[in-house]
């Protein structure tokens, strides 16, 4: 089996892992960095059960990423594989874009509230898996048997 066709769903994967990993380095930045803000105020740091507001956010990129990880990957290949390369790599650029975009619209600190304005990144990744999703659902119910 030849990837020449799948080149685009590839590198969409490929960059999905390394959006993922971003946001795990900047989990570990900001939980390293305010260890060392608390312990200089003599504070104690609690990382799960604290209520600080960036490490909540950056506990949040990660986990709503991690969320939608297998749905996404999943129903990506099979696009690419049953229904074509062409709309799973156009359809999964969308996703990894929104998922680029999720910190800046969440924004740096978490609070009781969520900003509005995820609302674009969680609809565009919705309509991306809803996408993928129907499309599979028509290949198979417009499949002859054979």
């Amino acid at each position: 089996m030849s990837p020449r066709p799948y080149v685009g769903p590839l590198l969409v994967t490929v960059a999905y892992v390394v959006v993922y990993y971003l946001l795990v380095t900047n989990l570990l930045r900001v939980r390293m960095r305010l260890k060392r803000e608390y312990e200089a105020r003599g504070e104690k740091f609690d990382r799960y059960f604290g209520a600080d507001r960036e490490m909540l956010a950056a506990d949040r990129y990660v986990g709503n990423m991690l969320e939608h990880m297998p749905p996404f990957l999943a129903l990506l290949w099979l696009n690419a594989v049953f229904v074509g390369p062409h709309g799973a790599t156009l359809g999964g650029a969308a996703y990894v874009g929104c998922r680029v975009l999720y910190p800046f619209l969440m924004g740096g600190r978490l609070g009781r509230g969520v900003p509005n304005r995820i609302l674009f990144a969680t609809l565009v990744g919705y309509a991306v898996l809803t996408y993928f999703a129907v499309r599979l659902v028509v290949v198979v119910a417009t499949a002859r048997s054979g």
